[in-house]
């Protein structure tokens, strides 16, 4: 296929301190010990595409995921890392490369996703409708969905956040709506003209965008040319495309429920609704309209929608980075690369154990990782070269690579960066420790944020 790929990886987001460094940026995050942004690549793999940007926020981030890759996927895949402005968003930093796309199309994927849905189906969903954008959509995950994903242990229990509107046509293939969570307050508006064109549109508060697109390489730099200010594909972009597509469409009609601004009105509690202007309008009509060869300039925007039983999520998030964890050593296994025990877990020939310390199913321990006595580890990522004294108890937690956890600790729902040390009898409840810093002995942390100043 004729496709470039371009790979928005980022840097070191604020979302996800004090897990993200210079020394570990956000694509260099393990996860069940791989680096993020090895799922990415592997799936890219898996669907011969290889010819790939990886756009990376800083030099210094730049330098060592390039650095990283060129080893990884050595005589595997072309990719070609190329440093840009920190803090520009994803619209910038395509903006950026924009004179290094040649491709007639570009599939562009956020780095931080964690998926089996192959990019070359949504490739190929592209070219099969001559779509100026095709976007992947995904079932919200059960945690909510990753762009508004709570950053904390306890959050997760407070109350749904807002999620993305979308409106499909009737066959699910074209976008013809999109307000984004974060605008989403009250009402949604749709404008009649909408309706008019379409015939019927389904309302759906019940996916996600997966930040993976497909796009006509001449107009998405036309869009990024001529919209100077756009900073996000998910925010600007894409709904600019999407509401440039109808511009054309007649006004006006009977027959649909409208406020005083003649707009239709979708309450924001609707899960699924079908808006119709006129049951006797075809409902193929506007489907026929896009995919005649003479549109005046009209442009199509459409959607891949993954089956319910796709794993989809993005890293973006401390929460998302442990569910993440979480669900590749356990119902997500087939993502990990790894083969696991008949107990259903990973546990690496050079690690020792202890005298009556138990390793449960869904736990991963690396190499080189020694476990004291009497220590129990459930549901839980444990990196390289880890000491574990006796009686320590890690649970629902992810514990990096390097680190030193002395007698009587308890571990629990945190996340335990490289080269930590635990002294005796320290406690984390919700936690996020930092690289290289140090839990006092006896210490009780519960729901905090624990890093070096």
């Amino acid at each position: 296929m004729d496709f470039q790929v371009v790979v928005l990886a980022g840097g070191t987001s604020e979302k996800l301190s004090p897990l993200v460094s210079k020394d570990v940026p956000k694509a260099l995050l393990p996860v069940a010990n791989r680096p993020a942004i090895s799922y990415v690549l592997d799936l890219l793999e898996s669907s011969d595409l290889k010819d790939i940007i990886v756009v990376m926020e800083g030099q210094e981030a730049a330098r060592l995921v390039g650095a990283w890759i060129s080893s990884a996927y050595l005589d595997r895949l072309v990719v070609e890392v190329v440093a840009v402005t920190e803090d520009i968003g994803t619209a910038g930093a395509l903006r950026a490369i924009s004179k290094r796309l040649v491709a007639n199309d570009v599939l562009v994927i956020s780095g931080d996703l964690v998926t089996d849905v192959l990019p070359g189906a949504v490739a190929a969903t592209h070219r099969r409708n001559g779509a100026a954008v095709t976007a992947l959509l995904c079932s919200v995950p059960v945690s909510g969905p990753s762009d508004a994903a709570s950053s904390g242990g306890k959050d997760k229990a407070k109350k749904p956040c807002r999620l993305n509107i979308v409106g499909l046509d009737i066959t699910r293939q074209f976008l013809l709506h999109v307000v984004s969570g974060t605008d989403v307050e009250k009402d949604v508006r749709v404008y009649k003209r909408k309706i008019r064109a379409v015939g019927q549109m389904e309302i759906r508060s019940d996916l996600m965008d997966a930040h993976l697109y497909a796009f006509n390489r001449t107009t998405l730099q036309d869009v990024l040319e001529q919209k100077e200010a756009y900073r996000s594909i998910r925010l600007e972009v894409l709904p600019y495309l999407v509401k440039s597509q109808l511009r054309s469409a007649p006004s006006g009609g009977e027959g649909t429920i409208v406020d005083e601004t003649g707009n239709v009105v979708v309450p924001p509690s609707s899960n699924l609704q079908c808006l119709s202007q006129h049951r006797a309008i075809a409902p193929s009509a506007f489907k026929q309209d896009l995919l005649a060869s003479s549109g005046g300039g009209t442009h199509r925007c459409c959607v891949y929608i993954a089956s319910k039983n796709k794993y989809c999520h993005r890293l973006n998030s401390i929460q998302a980075y442990c569910d993440i964890n979480r669900d590749v050593i356990g119902e997500a296994s087939h993502l990990s690369g790894y083969s696991f025990s008949s107990h259903n877990n990973i546990i690496h020939p050079s690690c020792v154990l202890g005298s009556k310390s138990t390793v449960g199913p869904q736990c991963m321990l690396a190499e080189g990782s020694q476990l004291g006595d009497k220590c129990g580890v459930k549901r839980s990522v444990i990196g390289r070269h880890c000491r574990i004294g006796s009686n320590v108890k890690i649970v629902n937690s992810v514990v990096m690579n390097h680190v030193v956890i002395e007698d009587g600790c308890h571990i629990q729902g945190s996340v335990v960066c490289n080269n930590v040390q635990l002294q005796e009898r320290a406690v984390l409840k919700d936690c996020q420790v930092g690289a290289g810093y140090t839990v006092t002995t006896g210490s009780d942390h519960k729901s905090e944020s624990l890093a070096r100043k």
